[in-house]
């Protein structure tokens, strides 16, 4: 993904995300031409937070995205769910509230 349409992106998801009472206060950045969408989890004894990375959003050809779920394993897993960024947000919130929700 060029750099100016990853920035846009992830401005946009960012806003998306933030705007959904599910995935308020998830972080999104950027690993090569994917978006990572996460959460930052309290792990540990000592409530130590750490990055949980979660979802995976790739640029496909125009404004179409695909969407992958991180594996038990840290391997990503391909769904079967592409469309723009409003659509996959939408998708997140009525079909992956397990994954998207906070563990507290």
């Amino acid at each position: 993904m060029k750099e100016a349409r990853c920035a846009a992106a992830r401005a946009r998801l960012d806003q998306l995300l933030s705007g959904h009472p599910l995935t308020e206060g998830m972080y999104v950045r950027t690993w090569g031409d994917h978006l990572i969408i996460g959460r930052e989890e309290h792990f540990g004894p000592n409530g130590e937070t750490e990055a949980d990375d979660r979802l995976r959003i790739t640029a496909l050809k125009g404004s179409s995205f695909g969407l992958s779920v991180r594996r038990h394993t840290g391997r990503w897993e391909k769904t079967p769910f592409t469309g723009t960024l409003e659509e996959l947000v939408d998708i997140i919130g009525s079909m992956m509230q397990h994954i998207v929700a906070p563990y507290s």
